[in-house]
């Protein structure tokens, strides 16, 4: 028996040299299998992840957008229109930096002359200029919007103990027949001008653009004055086209269709100003680029925002064009 495990211990032998070169090359081969699927998840995993930022970045700037459409116009109680004409007492004046758009009555707050406009835009040229006065780093060939309108959170001036709106701020106290703008003073006590059976909500004047360099959609807003402040980072361009009805007796045939959409270079004074037309809803075109150049990445796509130019960028940051229409209810409400 000792015999016999001798004979067996003594035929026991390693790997040969070839043996170990097939297995390592074996082993090479299957490494570089491996790694090629793991570079290949990593480029899948990196671009899902780019275009999901955005596609929330684009979602993100429309859903801002939207909701300042959808109650752009919106007064509160007041049915009339808001021109300093109609409105009680004595409208503020801008504290600070003011936002003057096109027109004759086109700033924060209404003017003695001509229609105050509520929704204005227009297209920033191809070197970045714009009208509204407070803006000097616009992107090139991209819009700027404006609204005003009132913040839908009223107080009753009848409350027994009414909240304590910050000092410096604008408020907007109406009736359905009856409205006045007035301010929070920083010294001495509030005094809202007297209307009967009035409400107060908080004033405000929006302005949305995209600066020039880094993408980032930019809002200007009114607190004490206007401030300026990066609200979406990723958005290169934005771009409107505003659905007009030129049927503005509702007694008419055509009274609240839309007869055509027009973008802000096209729009007319008059269309701006609501006299001969109004404005029904708004189609809004969001264009979102990466931070960063992928240098493994050729972007030959063409987009079209709107009745604009096509872009072919041509270079290596990926992109995702987004649009929405949104309809304004305010367009048609004349008393809440």
């Amino acid at each position: 028996m000792k015999s016999s495990f001798k004979k067996y211990k003594n035929n026991q032998h390693g790997f040969t040299l070839l043996e170990l070169i097939l297995s390592l090359s074996v082993g090479v081969v299957i490494l570089a299998g491996v790694s090629s699927v793991f570079i290949g998840m990593q480029s899948t995993v990196k671009e899902t992840s780019n275009y999901g930022e955005l596609q929330e970045n684009a979602r993100f700037a429309i859903s801002l957008i939207t909701d300042d459409l959808m109650q752009q116009n919106f007064w509160g109680d007041y049915s009339g229109s808001i021109n300093a004409s109609n409105l009680n007492g004595v409208i503020p004046v801008s504290a600070g930096v003011e936002c003057i758009g096109e027109g004759t009555n086109n700033g924060t707050y209404p003017l003695a002359t001509g229609q105050f406009r509520t929704l204005w835009g227009e297209t920033s040229s191809p070197t970045g200029v714009t009208a509204i006065s407070c803006i000097g780093d616009a992107a090139a060939n991209s819009d700027v919007i404006q609204f005003k309108r009132v913040i839908s959170n009223p107080f009753n001036t009848t409350d027994a103990t009414p909240p304590s709106p910050p000092v410096g701020f604008s408020y907007f106290i109406s009736n359905v027949d009856e409205a006045a703008i007035y301010k929070i003073p920083t010294v001495g006590v509030a005094v809202a001008p007297v209307i009967k059976n009035s409400r107060i909500w908080q004033y405000q004047h929006h302005i949305y653009y995209v600066r020039a360099g880094v993408p980032v959609l930019m809002k200007w807003r009114l607190t004490t004055q206007m401030i300026n402040e990066p609200v979406v980072d990723g958005i290169e361009r934005i771009y409107f086209m505003y659905g007009v009805s030129n049927q503005v007796d509702p007694s008419q045939p055509g009274f609240g269709v839309i007869n055509s959409y027009i973008s802000a270079e096209n729009m007319t004074a008059a269309q701006w100003d609501n006299t001969n037309s109004r404005i029904l809803a708004v189609k809004v075109y969001v264009l979102a680029r990466s931070i960063l150049p992928d240098d493994k990445y050729k972007n030959e796509n063409t987009y079209v925002l709107g009745d604009q130019a096509p872009y072919t960028p041509d270079d290596n940051f990926r992109r995702l064009l987004l649009s929405s229409t949104v309809t304004l209810f305010n367009a048609e409400i004349d008393t809440w």
